[in-house]
């Protein structure tokens, strides 16, 4: 059985998403108070803190996963423009480390301590990178896209988004030199279908880490760079599709 954590949205904001998978693995991820942590295990979902400006936490996170999981052998990093764009809306100068913190220096000390301990345990593991993008002042205005509805994320939340877009395709290079690591790069762009329902979102990251697991061929570190649509199909040996 393959178990699960994922992190880059907070319980009980990430539970349409997590509770795609709970039918079928156990599943763990972050919750915003250690309180709450319990609160989501009649749902199948265990939980813990985690202090998005420190490596330790960051570690303890998937010790603490690894305990609870009886198989740890799948990882989702979600990115959510959306969602951290309700937070850091507007750019301000007292918001800048908070922002940084949050949205890159976190993914970046997750992905560090990871890669430390698949290292230490060489057992097979998918890791899904997964960018819910937004579009940012720019991209609007070169689209010629008119819709009132479609607020421009702040300056620091795209340029994270950006971050986090690099840290994937940086971490998929490894897949050449570590035969127990898989990578699925995917992005659902505002105008994707699934993009306003994560409960949609996780089943499709769900049937396709499904159809990861059946693959005979392991991934070049080329496939494993390559970024797929959200609610494509997913090919042997990771084939392109846009």
């Amino acid at each position: 059985m393959s178990d699960i954590l994922i992190v880059g949205k907070d319980l009980p904001d990430c539970l349409d998403f997590a509770e795609t998978f709970v039918t079928t693995r156990k599943v763990y991820c972050v919750c915003r108070d250690e309180s709450e942590a319990t609160d989501f295990e009649s749902e199948g979902i265990f939980a813990s803190t985690w202090n998005r400006s420190s490596a330790i936490s960051s570690r303890s996170l998937i010790i603490k996963a690894e305990t609870h999981l009886e198989e740890l052998n799948q990882v989702v990093l979600l990115f959510d423009s959306y969602y951290f764009g309700t937070r850091f809306e507007l750019d301000r100068t007292e918001d800048v480390s908070a922002a940084v913190d949050t949205m890159i220096a976190s993914y970046q000390y997750f992905v560090n301590e990871l890669l430390l301990r698949l290292e230490q345990r060489k057992d097979p593991v998918t890791v899904v990178f997964l960018a819910k993008t937004y579009p940012s002042k720019a991209q609007n205005l070169r689209s010629g896209n008119k819709n009132v509805n479609i607020h421009p994320t702040s300056n620091i939340v795209n340029s994270a988004q950006e971050a986090f877009i690099a840290l994937a395709e940086n971490f998929a290079t490894l897949v050449g030199d570590k035969q127990y690591l898989s990578v699925l790069l995917a992005k659902c762009e505002q105008n994707n279908e699934l993009y306003n329902s994560d409960k949609q979102l996780g089943a499709w990251v769900k049937e396709s880490l499904n159809a990861i697991e059946g693959f005979k061929n392991h991934q070049s570190a080329k496939q494993a760079c390559s970024w797929i649509r959200a609610g494509g199909k997913v090919g042997n040996g990771f084939s392109l599709f846009k």
